[in-house]
């Protein structure tokens, strides 16, 4: 029970003390008014037994006032337990998202590349919903029916142990027959989960290809993916609540029967004598309100076991360990790999025994086949995943010992597929620097070359767009990437294919934002279009996961290698489209 109570606030289980206290006490102030009826059917009984003593009316009209009193109290801790559950439920799951996010944020990419993204996205969405919901429910439920049992048991004990027993003796039985049924049913959720899971990454997958599938005229009901997705969820629905339905019911059925064993049982006493009917009746009153708050945590077991798997489920992805690294960023220095190897999966090497040394402020550029390595060498170098072998180093130093955040405070990275979120395009400028001015935005823009198009814009920087930059052209949104590097202003720039998508226009445009972003940094750039990379310092032929060749391009090209072979054919490519023009 403690570890589901850990589980389901992701680690924070005092976070729940004000809820339980606020439970706790609402199911006390729910049995006193039982006692005070019991008192008043006892008072009652006592004077039909013997009418020469007549009703007391004064402890008539004392019960009166305190049920009044007690039912006032019952609004005001109600009122109370509402509002401590349905905040902590809030606060729980909110906080606990975004702690999530940030710890998903530190984890290597090999984590995230190895999930469906439909299963992190349920992760944050869906099972925090369920915790929320079972904070907010079920939870004020299981401690009112463990309070009212334990209070009721005390009470009556001294009244008739006989009829005590008899009323909780069936409470075991049906928490025996849940149990037995745990196994099964936390299979059947992780079954459940996992359908689910996969249903909301096929739908994600349709979605962002409708585009496709409308240009290939594939119609939704064909398919076939999404289709058997939502049908193996449709099936694993039917056997979870399958399943968990007649245990329920099961476990109900035993825990009332303690009901009829108690009637039984108080007949039999009644008729012997040995049990005074004004007991029996206390019994009967107390009975019926003790099996109300258990069939209701009875009846929503089911919710409780899925949210124990949902909880589990957070705690897992809480307990990777993010990246290590606690030394701070050396300034300035050469960044060397020695020796490097790393692939993707086991067995599958992407770089094999890399090294190359990379001086301060200097270009470099990275070549050779689509495969060879390139974007995985930028990718190792800013930590997305940690390599297998070898070393590399900056100024030095490891980049395991440094700190991930600094490490990353000191990269600006453009790729060749920019992601804007849907936010204006001052803040996703600013996102290279929060906090900054507009005067600093603005500045930055000028240098990428794009402040003349946004102020265009019918809000200017603060003209939304689409979801992944959708409402831009290709090279806008390179240009805001630009302009967000630009604003970070890091020591080391990482540029992959940053022109390779663009036409004429836009490509002269962000190749002089580049022009700005590169000047006085050490940089490292991918190019396949190998007339971009002539001035570099240092260009860097990749082939199948090795480095091949290395030097300027006028050496390159005097070593008759890999290199002058991908200039020569580029070369005839550009000869024959002028010719076709």
């Amino acid at each position: 029970m403690l570890e589901y109570f850990y589980n389901i606030t992701a680690g924070k289980p005092r976070s729940l003390l004000p809820a339980a206290a606020a439970a706790l006490l609402d199911g006390i102030v729910k049995v006193i008014p039982a006692a005070l009826l019991i008192d008043l059917i006892h008072t009652l009984y006592t004077a039909f037994a013997d009418p020469t003593t007549g009703v007391n009316l004064g402890r008539m009209w004392l019960i009166a006032f305190l049920l009044f009193v007690f039912l006032g109290l019952q609004y005001v801790t109600y009122a109370l337990l509402y509002d401590k559950t349905y905040r902590t439920a809030y606060e729980v799951a909110a906080e606990g998202r975004l702690r999530l996010a940030d710890h998903v944020r530190q984890l290597s990419l090999g984590f995230i590349g190895k999930r469906d993204p439909g299963d992190l996205t349920n992760l944050l969405l869906s099972d925090y919903g369920q915790v929320e919901h079972t904070i907010s429910h079920n939870v004020p439920q299981l401690i009112s029916a463990i309070t009212l049992p334990v209070l009721a048991f005390g009470g009556l004990l001294w009244l008739d142990w006989r009829m005590a027993l008899a009323m909780l003796l069936s409470i075991p039985l049906g928490a025996l027959l849940l149990w037995l049924s745990d196994a099964l049913q936390r299979r059947l959720s992780a079954a459940h989960v996992q359908a689910k899971n996969e249903a909301a990454s096929r739908l994600q997958e349709y979605l962002s290809g409708i585009r496709e599938i409308k240009a290939h005229h594939v119609g939704g009901e064909r398919f076939e993916r999404l289709r058997m997705s939502f049908d193996r969820l449709k099936r694993a629905s039917i056997r979870l609540e399958g399943v968990v339905g007649p245990a329920i019911l099961g476990a109900l059925l035993l825990t009332r029967s303690g009901m009829a064993l108690m009637i039984g049982l108080g007949s039999y006493l009644l008729v012997g004598g040995s049990l005074s009917f004004s007991v029996f009746l206390l019994f009967l009153l107390v009975g019926t309100k003790l099996y109300e708050p258990l069939a209701v945590v009875m009846t929503s077991y089911g919710e409780l076991r899925y949210s124990a798997y949902s909880a589990q489920r957070i705690m897992d992805v809480r307990r990777e360990q993010p990246i290590q690294g606690a030394e701070g960023m050396p300034a300035g220095g050469e960044i060397v790999f020695e020796g490097v190897g790393f692939g993707y999966d086991p067995g599958l090497p992407v770089l094999r025994n890399l090294s190359f040394t990379i001086r301060p402020n200097t270009i470099n550029a990275l070549v050779g086949p689509s495969g060879s390595g390139k974007s995985t060498i930028l990718q190792v170098l800013a930590r997305f995943w940690d390599i297998q072998e070898g070393r590399i180093l900056i100024g030095g130093r490891s980049v395991e010992r440094i700190d991930p955040e600094q490490l990353l405070r000191h990269l600006s990275m453009v790729f060749q597929d920019v992601y804007l979120f849907r936010d204006t395009i001052g803040n996703n400028i600013r996102i290279g620097k929060p906090g900054a001015s507009q005067e600093e935005v603005e500045q930055a823009a000028r240098r990428a070359c794009c402040h003349d198009f946004i102020a265009g814009l019918p809000q200017g920087y603060d003209t939304p767009v689409g979801e992944g930059g959708s409402t831009l052209s290709g090279g806008e949104k390179q240009r805001i990437s630009i302009a967000r590097a630009l604003l970070k202003d890091a020591s080391i720039v990482l540029l992959d294919e940053a022109t390779a998508a663009l036409d004429p226009e836009n490509e002269a445009a962000v190749q002089q934002a580049i022009d700005a972003l590169v000047a006085d940094r050490t940089v490292i750039l991918i190019a396949h279009r190998l007339r971009t990379v002539q001035a570099a310092d240092q260009i860097l032929v990749m082939d199948q996961g090795e480095l091949v060749e290395h030097g300027s391009h006028g050496q390159l090209l005097a070593q008759r290698g890999l290199y002058a072979e991908l200039w020569d054919i580029q070369q005839r490519a550009e000869d024959w489209s002028l010719q076709m023009q």
